[in-house]
């Protein structure tokens, strides 16, 4: 695997003041929720730790638990390179153990963890598994290697810096299937052209538990901006078509970064709620539709969507896009299929 790099970077979080120029009243406050993708981290030029993470959470929704997704935070400065994402869990393990103690309030911050292991090792990436799961402590849920890679220059690659087709890569597979013996998850985040990759690799392997992050990454900016319409219908068909595999699940949200090409973070103030659930309806109505509420779960992928409104904003519009379902679907949307998903308790 190439050179990690660190997100930090990539980073463009929405400053607090303008974050501010856009208050509601929060829609549902009592429903519970659980959080199954975010970060934390303490870059040189952005911090998002637990104080950060409790005051967006805070911010009025009910936010039962979250899981914590690899971002290259606290990587081991030292020792084989791969284990230095070992690092990261130790950190994340000692946040939930902080968040547990109660003293921070009733949010269980990350309640289950998600870190990096180079699956391209093969079947020498147990021991690193295999030292993610001792230093999670009962944590440590799953596995994210990033595999999103575009060919145009104007989208930047993710920061395993990860070579095109890599979900095909026989030692990537054979790294893959050891995920099952541990009892993990694969988190997979990459762009909407490769939909089609990750739908080969769950076929090949029916009983590994697949996440895709980001409703499947759909791109808008560079050679992608101003195509949304004519891109949609090809994305809506790979998601439909991943959406036969039962081993996935979707994860609703991660669509207001810069790369969706919404563009909300040019604006005077941060779009409403409204807005927000208008320019997202499309995709996470087809995800729904497509794999059901058992098998959807909506995110936060915060601070980095941060750039397009706030925690509280971002719930809002989720509530809003739901509000026609039943309270058992609800349920599942915001809270269950995230818990169940994840193995929390």
């Amino acid at each position: 695997m190439s050179t990690v790099t660190s997100v930090s970077q990539h980073f463009a979080g929405g400053p607090d003041d303008w974050l501010a120029r856009t208050q509601e009243e929060i829609i549902e406050p009592a429903l519970p929720i659980c959080d199954p993708h975010h970060h934390l981290w303490d870059f040189p030029t952005h911090r998002y730790l637990l104080p950060e993470l409790l005051a967006d959470t805070g911010s009025g929704h009910n936010v039962r638990a979250t899981v914590f997704i690899d971002c290259t935070a606290m990587y081991r400065a030292d020792g084989p390179e791969e284990m230095r994402p070992i690092g990261e869990t130790e950190f994340a393990n000692g946040v939930a153990a902080m968040a547990a103690s109660g003293i921070y309030g009733e949010t269980r911050a990350c309640a289950g963890i998600v870190s990096l292991a180079n699956l391209q090792l093969g079947a020498r990436v147990e021991t690193v598994l295999a030292a993610h799961v001792a230093a999670g402590n009962g944590r440590f849920r799953g596995i994210r290697h990033v595999t999103a890679w575009d060919g145009s220059g104007a989208i930047r690659p993710s920061h395993t810096n990860p070579p095109p087709q890599l979900m095909a890569d026989k030692d990537f597979r054979a790294g893959f299937a050891r995920l099952k013996p541990f009892g993990l998850s694969f988190d997979a985040w990459l762009y909407h052209p490769q939909i089609p990759e990750l739908t080969d690799l769950a076929r090949v392997f029916p009983e590994q538990p697949i996440v895709l992050d980001h409703m499947g990454g759909p791109i808008g900016i560079g050679p992608y901006a101003g195509r949304r319409q004519e891109i949609f219908p090809a994305w809506q068909k790979s998601i439909r078509d991943l959406a036969a595999c039962p081993n996935v699940h979707l994860k609703l949200g991660g669509i207001g970064m810069k790369v969706n090409g919404f563009d909300f973070h040019k604006a005077e103030r941060p779009p409403s709620s409204r807005q927000l659930a208008d320019a997202w309806r499309p995709y996470i109505e087809t995800g729904i539709e497509a794999f059901g509420t058992k098998r959807c779960m909506f995110e936060s992928n915060f601070p980095v969507d941060k750039v397009s409104g706030s925690y509280a904003l971002y719930w809002n519009a989720f509530k809003r896009l739901a509000s026609g379902a039943s309270a058992a679907e609800k349920a599942d949307l915001f809270h269950d299929t995230a818990a169940r998903f994840y193995r929390l308790t």
